[in-house]
């Protein structure tokens, strides 16, 4: 329905509006540069010879001049140390066992993958005991601060189940009648 509608409007009264658009008086072109005549006055037979004579005076003059040149000395710059890390920063192995295949490799030290947090996030929750703050931070290269943190504000994922109730959620009313 909508492109009928403009259809309509773009159509209507089409013939009039370009009759009157085509009879507009046209504006006057701006006057042009004079470089551009130039391009007309340059088939000329009279430029064309003057461009083809040769003047002695200027090639005489053209003769005595001789340029003598020396590149300046090529200075080696040591960019060696630029373009490599100033610290090489030591990688470790990941501890994934049997999920190595969905994490990366090598983690720099004191970084951990995120398989690998999920992995002592978990440990950590169900053996407590065993899986120490200090001890994570021993076998994963981190931070005992950082590790504390970590335990603390990050919490992995847990399934609570609630009980289904066997009665309705919303009780029904008996309806009253109207007199």
């Amino acid at each position: 329905m909508g492109g009928r509608v403009t259809r309509v409007f773009r159509n209507f009264n089409v013939e009039n509006r370009a009759r009157r658009e085509i009879s507009k008086e046209k504006p006057t072109p701006a006057p042009r540069h004079r470089t551009a005549r130039l391009d007309a006055i340059a088939d000329s037979p009279e430029i064309k010879e003057e461009v083809l004579r040769k003047d002695d005076r200027l090639l005489t003059l053209l003769k005595d001049v001789y340029v003598e040149s020396r590149d300046p000395p090529v200075q080696v710059k040591d960019g060696g140390g630029e373009h490599l890390p100033s610290k090489q920063e030591e990688k470790r192995l990941t501890k994934l066992g049997h999920l190595e295949g969905l994490d990366v490799k090598k983690v720099p030290k004191g970084k951990i993958s995120l398989v690998e947090a999920l992995t002592l996030l978990n440990n950590h929750k169900l053996q407590p005991q065993i899986w120490t703050a200090e001890k994570i931070a021993a076998e994963y290269s981190l931070e005992l601060k950082e590790v504390n943190s970590l335990l603390e504000f990050f919490i992995p994922f847990a399934v609570q189940e609630f009980p289904k109730e066997t009665k309705k959620a919303i009780p029904s009313h008996k309806q009253k009648k109207l007199t």
